[in-house]
């Protein structure tokens, strides 16, 4: 199964800018799409399910234009999760869930710490989704979490650690958060199969970043223990440009 993640940043822009035909060259079995600022009625989903997507399934914010999660399916699930049930982790679109057979599929789409008030909703957030994956895995001990965590674990994981190092993204108590998260249970699926330095999924639009590779790697494809020897590969598909992100995949092998 090949599961790929994407930070779209709106997806109708992403769709326009060639994001459907790249899929269908990457050839994914799932795909947990993060930050669609879209309702599904504000899509033509028809040309999803052509590019050979028939089950495609969002979450979206409250506030229109804003957030938003989905995930597409080549085979049907099992079962869809909309949120978790936390109203103060729901009302921006951040978490959906497929349930297959062998494995369960999580997009997320963590928020960031812009400034102080939105620091303090992501430290919450981070609280509460953590004991809310804690209590799922109990039931559901297969899962991936895909998406865009706003977080960089280590310093290999962003190009200037000394001068971001008091920049949300890259806090102490936010590196101390995912380090915890991993120790919880999970397999950062790319570092696992991949120790180089240099490799981001995002890039700031200004001062020519991203041509520059000056980036943060805070988009993560976490995946379960107890699948880590399914983990067969992991890579970042920079080369993809629908967005200020880049993809990222996960292939495993059942």
């Amino acid at each position: 199964m090949k599961i790929l993640s994407y930070n779209v940043n709106g997806i109708r822009a992403a769709m326009r800018k060639g994001l459907l035909e790249w899929l269908q060259q990457a050839n994914p079995d799932v795909v947990c799409i993060q930050e669609t600022k879209a309702n599904k009625d504000q899509v033509d989903t028809a040309l999803i399910a052509a590019a050979g997507y028939p089950y495609h399934y969002w979450f979206s914010a409250q506030k229109k234009g804003y957030s938003g999660v989905a995930i597409f399916c080549k085979q049907e699930p099992t079962h869809v999760e909309y949120g978790t049930g936390i109203e103060s982790m729901d009302f921006e679109g951040r978490n959906i869930r497929v349930d297959f057979d062998e494995v369960s599929v999580m997009s997320l789409y963590l928020p960031s710490g812009t400034n102080i008030a939105r620091l303090e909703h992501k430290l919450e957030y981070m609280d509460l989704f953590q004991e809310y994956i804690d209590t799922l895995k109990q039931s559901l001990p297969n899962l991936v979490i895909c998406g865009d965590y706003n977080i960089c674990h280590e310093a290999i994981d962003i190009h200037d650690p000394v001068r971001n190092k008091n920049v949300s993204g890259f806090l102490p108590v936010e590196r101390e958060w995912i380090d915890n998260f991993i120790k919880s249970g999970f397999v950062d699926s790319f570092r696992y199969l991949n120790k180089e330095p240099h490799n981001y999924t995002w890039w700031s639009y200004r001062a020519n970043a991203r041509a520059n590779n000056k980036g943060w790697r805070i988009d993560y494809n976490m995946v379960a223990t107890p699948l880590q020897e399914n983990i067969k590969r992991a890579v970042i598909l920079s080369q993809a440009v629908h967005s200020d992100h880049c993809p990222h995949m996960v292939e495993l092998h059942f």
